[in-house]
């Protein structure tokens, strides 16, 4: 397997364009590779196999990234409350874009920790552990309506708080603790 390090690390940081996030996912590509040796052992095509499984997790790595970091292009109109409907979370997002990737996670993991818990946790729940609604409710022994609640509010409050935090001097400031 040593042959092809090269090879799965150069294909995961090309396709992530990070290298510590190259690194996780090649390590992650030779653990599958460790639970297939049998099979991988003797076969010819194990290079085909493991740019395979590096290109599938390195796209799936992406695609949870992405979405962890949308957390309001979901929000449906119909769900809102009137007061809700005011704001626009989509501006969240936007608010966000054009901000290095470290500083933008820095930004949400800030406004998230000043959400209360009934709000920030089903909101983790959903977009950072990719839980359904149903399995946060199972989760939380709450109804599917007051996590789907609980959800719309912290998207709302979080909006409120991403909106203003890229327009004001917090970034360059040390937040107060």
């Amino acid at each position: 397997m040593h042959a092809y390090q090269d090879m799965v690390y150069s294909t995961a940081a090309r396709l992530l364009g990070d290298e510590a996030q190259a690194q996780d996912v090649a390590q992650d590509v030779f653990l599958k590779a460790y639970e297939n040796f049998e099979q991988l052992r003797t076969s010819p095509t194990k290079g085909g196999w493991l740019k395979t499984v590096t290109r599938n997790l390195s796209l799936n790595h992406l695609s949870r990234y992405r979405r962890r970091w949308r957390l309001f292009s979901e929000f449906h109109r119909d769900e809102a409350t009137e007061e809700e409907s005011q704001l626009d979370l989509t501006g969240a997002d936007s608010a966000l874009d054009g901000i290095a990737a470290e500083e933008r996670e820095q930004l949400v993991e800030q406004a998230l920790r000043r959400l209360p818990e009934r709000q920030r946790v089903p909101l983790v729940l959903y977009h950072f552990e990719e839980l359904s609604y149903e399995e946060i409710a199972r989760q939380l022994d709450i109804s599917l309506a007051k996590v789907k609640t609980d959800i719309l509010r912290a998207r709302v409050r979080l909006a409120k708080l991403l909106v203003r935090a890229p327009n004001s001097d917090a970034r360059s400031k040390p937040s107060p603790s």
